[in-house]
């Protein structure tokens, strides 16, 4: 018992030891690892300093470089806006430059007008004395023809009379000799009318392609096929698409065209788009044919308002009635002496404006006359009365512009009294406008109003629903409403109206008159 208790207990002390030693050995290896850990975290910790260090130096070259490029920038954007400040400047100078020459220019001009005015002045003082010395004389020749009288007065009344008549010969030798120079001018100044008139004339008649261009429009065919489906079986299509119209639809050896005739160019152009969209939809039928007319009527009404929208917003014009707008729109299917009405319109516009802001007028109020100015031109034949100047003048009225506008309207053909500057202006802005070639202008005209005058005369009959002038002028054909006219009433208007046209109009060689009356009878299957 003693040697196992003797053997326990060194077994426990071998234990103690063996246990006390790997503590031991425990406690160096844990404090080597721990130094181990130590330097190497000082060491980390060393490196991470270092790269702190040269992040800190790279950040720090960037932000120089970035700042020196900013500052390059700056330096730059700098020398850039002074370059254009100096240039704008140097622009500046320039026209202040060009302002004093002109400015000296008109000085210069101005004091060689008033120069001029000062000798005119001074011939007119010069005459104006003349004219004293002469009416000192003629007192003195009066005093002494009353004391001749006086002297005479014994003389028998035949003396006296012979006398008297004698000394007023002699005095009226001079003023004889002067009205012969008055003549001859005058005849010389008429002869060069008439021979003027006579050039123009002759230019006129050879200005034939004029009035082609004026009064026709070609449509274009797909294929010459197309030309037996215009005129439809036994002509019924053509015919119909004519008397909806009112134009001719001339079809020849033209190669895939049509050629449509007529001098109202608002018929015209609804004839054409009518036209355009048959051959387009390809069923041409006289059913067919009236129901696109009647489409085609409707987009020229809507282009002329748009028309009349976009000259007035071209020309800065505002607040203006639609009426107005529509007639405006209107002028570009109408003519003036060879001009297209509405752009004849709008230049006098502009040249009102102009010329009232060089006065110091209102251009507002200017520019409204000069687009309005012929306005009457499209209703003049509808109004029946009146020139077309007043019509417009009175319609302008009645659409709300002021009467400073209307009156330079009315005046701008001097049919009024101008009450202030802008009917003068306006008067010299339609001159302008005119005032350019065109030896077949009046012919043209004269021409239309023939047409105008031929359609009225048929309108004026009692029944007449519409008629139209055709061939240019030699043929005129008038609807009739079959329920107002018979046949044989429809016998007598066309040898009535064909009385009247030879009593008031003057026209070349004849004048075809037709009365057509067509009862219809539709009913619809429902």
């Amino acid at each position: 018992m003693k040697e196992i208790a003797a053997l326990t207990m060194d077994q426990s002390l071998i234990i103690g030891i063996i246990a006390g030693f790997c503590i031991f050995v425990g406690w160096m290896l844990r404090s080597y690892f721990a130094g181990k850990k130590l330097r190497e975290a000082e060491q980390r910790a060393k490196e991470l300093t270092e790269f702190a260090n040269r992040e800190a130096d790279s950040r720090k070259k960037e932000t120089e470089l970035a700042a020196k490029d900013l500052m390059l920038k700056i330096h730059q954007d700098f020398d850039k806006e002074t370059k254009g400040r100096r240039e704008e400047l140097a622009a500046t100078e320039k026209r202040i430059l060009q302002k004093e020459e002109n400015l000296d220019k008109r000085v210069d001009l101005l004091e060689k007008k008033e120069k001029d005015i000062n000798n005119r002045l001074m011939v007119l003082r010069k005459e104006e004395d003349g004219f004293k010395l002469k009416n000192e004389e003629l007192t003195k020749l009066i005093a002494e023809e009353k004391k001749r009288l006086q002297h005479i007065s014994s003389m028998s009344s035949d003396e006296a009379k012979a006398l008297l008549l004698k000394r007023v010969d002699e005095e009226l030798v001079e003023e004889k000799a002067t009205r012969i120079r008055r003549n001859e001018e005058d005849i010389k100044e008429a002869s060069d009318k008439t021979a003027k008139q006579i050039v123009s004339t002759a230019i006129q008649r050879c200005a034939s392609d004029h009035t082609a261009e004026t009064t026709l429009s070609v449509v274009a065919l797909p294929s010459d096929e197309m030309k037996g489906r215009i005129i439809g079986r036994e002509g019924r299509n053509i015919r119909a698409l004519e008397m909806a119209t009112g134009v001719d639809i001339i079809i020849d050896d033209t190669p895939e065209a049509v050629t449509i005739s007529g001098f109202d160019m608002v018929r015209r152009e609804i004839a054409r788009i009518a036209l355009q969209n048959l051959i387009a939809d390809g069923r041409i039928h006289p059913g067919r044919i009236e129901e696109v007319v009647e489409k085609a009527k409707q987009e020229i009404e809507s282009r002329i308002k748009e028309e009349g929208e976009k000259a007035a917003f071209d020309l800065g014009i505002h607040g203006m009635h639609p009426e107005l707008l529509k007639l405006v729109g209107r002028l570009k299917y109408r003519t003036s002496f060879g001009q297209n009405a509405l752009i004849h319109t709008k230049e006098v516009a502009s040249l009102m404006k102009i010329m009232a802001t060089q006065m110091g007028l209102d251009p507002k109020i200017a520019v409204r006359a000069g687009l309005l100015h012929d306005i009457g031109k499209v209703v003049s034949q509808e109004m029946g009365e009146g020139t077309h100047a007043l019509v417009g003048a009175n319609l302008s009225r009645k659409f709300g512009e002021g009467e400073t506008a209307v009156n330079a309207i009315a005046s701008h053909h001097d049919e009024v009294d101008c009450e202030t500057e802008y009917g003068v202006l306006l008067c010299a802005a339609d001159a302008i406008s005119a005032s350019r070639p065109g030896a077949r202008a009046e012919t043209l005209e004269t021409y239309v109003k023939r047409l105008e005058s031929l359609e009225k005369i048929a309108n004026a009959f009692k029944g007449v629903d519409k008629s139209y002038a055709l061939q240019a002028g030699r043929e005129i054909r008038i609807v009739v409403s079959p329920d107002k006219i018979n046949d044989d009433e429809a016998i007598v208007m066309a040898r009535d109206i064909r009385k009247r046209i030879e009593q008031e109009l003057e026209y070349p060689g004849q004048i075809k008159v037709i009365v057509v009356r067509e009862t219809r009878a539709v009913e619809f299957a429902k």
